[in-house]
């Protein structure tokens, strides 16, 4: 899913807005959290660096310890569902703080966009700890990791971690990607560089509307391809054989009839 989102708007993507928001390039934090026997992953995307955190599961109380040389503080937050759910409350430096809140069955998506630079602490409170699940003992604990993260790009280009496209890509990611083992391989080494430049192209998707549909008319095709995907029996083979094909697929699409297409016209003219 991503592999292809990402050769493709690499080179799509118009460079320039990189210098342009070179102070507000998204710092990947990856925390994990251990309770109950049971080991999570929390990932924000935040122009802030987060120095330390803390999770209280009596408060159902997650606590960020950010430090900021910004005044405009911007980030992403997932949560997943079976670590705290229900109905939040945030707090920032001891005053209640009302973020966008997007959820699903597996996370929560949390924007927070607040001033001040310097030391600052964030406090998210849950009603729901450990959904789903039951309590292990500490020496047997089992792995609740989301290993995809979220789309950025497409998510602020659609306007909605809830949105249909973006479900489709999550679904993808789930039932297809991460069923093989050379796609979870494939995954956690390029999270690591998705996540790089993703937060800056969001970011001027948010600020420049007409990027922002251009985006969108770029990745719609890409997303559609991507659901030849869905065809996976969950082998190696098969997941190796429709990856290249959607890769074939979207070659052709955006550079080979593109390409085409000029060429005639310098004949014509």
């Amino acid at each position: 899913m991503k592999s292809i989102l990402f050769v493709l708007l690499l080179l799509l993507v118009i460079t320039p807005a990189f210098a342009q928001l070179s102070d507000r390039t998204g710092l990947v934090n990856r925390l994990e959290v251990k309770t109950g026997g049971h080991f999570f992953e929390v990932q924000t995307v935040s122009n802030f660096d987060i120095s330390n955190y803390e999770f209280d599961d009596e408060q159902k109380r997650l606590t960020l310890y950010v430090t900021s040389g910004l005044e405009n503080n911007l980030s992403e937050l997932y949560i997943p569902q079976s670590l705290l759910s229900g109905n939040f409350t945030f707090y920032i430096n001891g005053e209640e703080y009302h973020p966008n809140v997007k959820i699903n069955d597996q996370i929560s998506f949390i924007t927070l966009n607040f001033t001040g630079s310097g030391d600052s602490k964030i406090e998210i409170i849950g009603t729901d700890y450990l959904r789903g699940l039951n309590q292990t003992m500490p020496d047997e604990p089992s792995k609740e990791i989301d290993n995809g993260g979220g789309c950025l790009i497409a998510t602020a280009a659609y306007g909605s971690e809830l949105a249909p496209q973006i479900q489709q890509l999550r679904e993808i990611r789930d039932n297809q990607l991460l069923k093989t083992e050379s796609g979870k391989l494939f995954m956690n080494s390029f999270n690591d560089v998705y996540y790089s430049f993703s937060p800056v192209i969001a970011d001027y998707e948010r600020e420049n509307p007409i990027f922002k549909e251009l985006v969108k008319i770029v990745i719609t095709p890409m997303i559609s391809s991507l659901s030849i995907l869905s065809l996976s029996d969950d082998s190696e083979i098969t997941m190796v054989g429709l990856g290249i094909s959607v890769i074939m697929l979207n070659i052709g699409m955006y550079f080979v009839a593109p390409t085409i297409a000029i060429v005639k016209l310098k004949k014509k003219f």
